[in-house]
């Protein structure tokens, strides 16, 4: 659906920083970590109170003071530290209001932010409440084993795909002492656990993937339900039971788990697979074997738009709620069956990691749609018939646009360029008539557009006129390296320029970015009723840097992002609120260098520089260059290879 009430004149006498909050919906979707100051900055609120702020533009100009251009993505320690602090407060409460006879720990997935500072950061701040580490691959494990030493009671969740090797570092891991669950995800890694454990002496923890009938909800709805990609049909369960029964270790069957799917939108859609699972749970209990946990999965959203809605980036329920839903259902197929509580776990990554993340990128230019202008000497008039006839209409109906008849003028104008168009082609129209039908088609199109916006309500026919004569943002970074979700899945994510906000923004832009794709945009935008196809942004100013900030992306963007035209990682920083008050930057990761990225593709590195001096010699003995040139050349080309892959203005 689209909102038809006009949009607030741009440029107008009034505004504040609650109509620039409102705006952009800050509110909504920031959950308290994110404002506006006095100075129209953004702030960041790491534990969400007033007092602890960081001014986000001031950390920028930090930044560029240390010679780290945007893009830079930003990371609040503290704010991934509150996020693990309100999801086990969240079931704290949740396990008290029930009586929940046990506990609950998150186990973190490390696919969501492989990023090596913030897998530590979580499992650090992770320790108060014995919160563990999710692996889906043989990496991923030997990376968490080394991370958790010194840790026994830490939950490590196996995952994904095994193979023999994969089993034997699980069953090693046992061995260290580590608290460490493989879950079987087909019947095929049953003989392997046992087969390992046989051969070092161990009796194992085993969990295993039930493939739930209950579909989940959203874009990742198939990852449940009888087609989902992992999980044992009930069938196949029985048979892990009476297998383990035969081998007198169905004690060893300690975990069941579930995937509901990712980023659930929907309550109901989680209250079903829980149900169904706790169900799972109590009827293996009774058949001996010796469950002590629980484990419901990932799908906890995030409301990436602010609305609270039942819709793809958004979420129609609370954290509380959530967590109010998985243990009311649990305890309650307990008591009625009359088994023991389990240990609930969850796997809730985005929810955890979404919100400490952000990219700041700089803007480089703009173009303007509604920037034409025609004189009014070049208007031809109505009877001015050296003019094609098509030329004619659309200058009058340039001269007619009024309140009362925007509509039909539009059509008028979009009739008589095309048919000015298919004149052209037809070699019945010279080149310079075509540029002035350019001009006065835009010309009228603005005119209408200025007019439509002082109406009370917008016609349905002239919705298209803000989108289709926005202005186009280009900026410093990569839609496929750094924001790849919005590319390949339409995921929204809010984006807000850093300063500049106690100014109205006069302009309504889509936003490109540096690579030779296409597809390399951003032209849709978070709003509480469905989505906007522009952005407010304020106009550009000559010799002044303009920075945007995209929010919410800690959750799979680093690690899905690729190196379209070779534009590598940008740069990271994390950022700690100081115990004095104010900020300090913890720790600096410095970008991809074009070195880098050209490694990464196979190029030798070290011919590069030599094939280019020898050419570089060539010139000179040829007289088409001289020797300072050559040299200058050979440190400018020295110097972009060791150079971040980014725009350096």
């Amino acid at each position: 659906m689209s909102d038809k009430k006009a949009a607030r004149t741009p440029g107008g006498n009034s505004w504040s920083i609650e109509d620039a909050l409102d705006l952009y919906q800050i509110p909504a979707w920031g959950k308290g970590y994110f404002s506006i100051n006095a100075a129209g900055h953004v702030v960041v609120r790491p534990d969400t109170t007033t007092d602890r702020e960081i001014d986000l533009h001031e950390v920028v100009q930090g930044l560029l003071a240390r010679d780290l251009r945007t893009p830079v993505v930003v990371r609040f320690s503290d704010i991934l530290a509150h996020r693990l602090k309100r999801l086990h407060d969240a079931f704290a409460q949740a396990i008290a209001e029930n009586e929940y006879r046990n506990r609950y720990a998150a186990v973190f997935p490390i696919k969501v932010n492989q990023q090596r500072l913030v897998v530590e950061e979580v499992f650090r701040y992770g320790k108060p409440y014995g919160f563990g580490l999710e692996v889906g691959s043989k990496p991923e494990l030997l990376s968490v084993m080394a991370m958790t030493e010194g840790s026994p009671d830490r939950l490590i969740i196996c995952n994904g795909f095994k193979d023999s090797s994969y089993i034997e570092a699980v069953i090693l891991a046992t061995k260290l002492g580590r608290t460490i669950i493989p879950v079987v995800e087909n019947f095929a890694e049953l003989a392997l656990i046992l087969r390992h454990a046989e051969t070092y002496g161990v009796r194992p923890r085993i969990g295993v993937r039930v493939k739930l009938a209950s579909e989940g909800s959203g874009r990742w709805r198939h990852s449940a339900g009888d087609r989902s990609k992992f999980g044992l049909f009930t069938t196949e369960i029985l048979e892990l039971v009476q297998v383990l029964r035969e081998r007198d270790m169905l004690d060893c069957l300690q975990l069941v788990h579930c995937h509901p799917g990712s980023q659930l939108q929907d309550i109901r859609r989680v209250t079903e697979a829980i149900n169904e699972l706790a169900h799972v749970y109590a009827e293996l209990r009774s058949l001996g074997a010796g469950l002590k946990y629980i484990d419901v999965g990932g799908g906890l959203g995030v409301d990436y738009d602010g609305s609270g809605t039942n819709f793809s980036s958004s979420m129609n329920y609370t954290l509380a709620e959530y967590a109010s839903n998985v243990v009311y259902r649990i305890a309650s197929v307990c008591n009625e069956r009359g088994v023991e509580h389990p240990m609930i776990i969850s796997e809730s990554g985005r929810a955890i990691a979404a919100h400490h993340s952000l990219l700041i990128f700089d803007v480089l230019g703009c173009s303007a749609m509604d920037r034409f202008e025609v004189p009014p000497g070049d208007i031809p008039g109505p009877r001015q018939r050296d003019a094609p006839q098509p030329v004619r209409d659309l200058a009058d109906a340039f001269r007619s646009v009024s309140p009362r008849r925007l509509v039909e003028c539009y059509h008028d104008a979009q009739a008589a360029r095309d048919q000015a168009l298919q004149m052209f082609k037809l070699g019945l129209l010279s080149l310079q008539h075509r540029g002035l039908v350019e001009r006065l088609y835009w010309a009228t199109c603005t005119k209408i557009r200025d007019a439509a916006r002082r109406l009370d309500e917008i016609p349905e026919e002239l919705d298209e006129l803000e989108a289709i004569l926005s202005d186009t943002y280009f900026c410093n970074f990569s839609v496929f390296q750094s924001l790849p979700d919005s590319w390949a899945i339409d995921q929204l994510f809010p984006i807000v320029p850093v300063h500049r906000l106690n100014e109205q923004p006069a302009r309504k832009a889509v936003l490109a970015d540096i690579t030779c794709d296409s597809d390399g945009k951003i032209d849709r935008f978070v709003s509480l009723r469905d989505t906007r196809r522009t952005l407010e942004l304020h106009p550009l100013r000559k010799g002044e840097d303009y920075f945007l900030a995209v929010f919410l992306v800690g959750a799979y963007q680093e690690t899905l992002g690729d190196l379209h035209n070779l534009f590598g990682d940008t740069h990271v920083a994390h950022i700690r609120l100081h115990d004095e008050g104010g900020w300090w930057i913890e720790e600096i990761v410095k970008g991809d260098t074009a070195n880098k990225v050209l490694e990464y593709m196979e190029y030798d590195v070290a011919e590069l520089y030599p094939a280019l001096s020898r050419d570089c010699e060539r010139a000179v003995r040829d007289g088409r260059m001289t020797l300072a040139e050559s040299q200058a050349l050979k440190r400018f080309y020295e110097t972009e290879l060791d150079g971040y892959t980014y725009l350096e203005p």
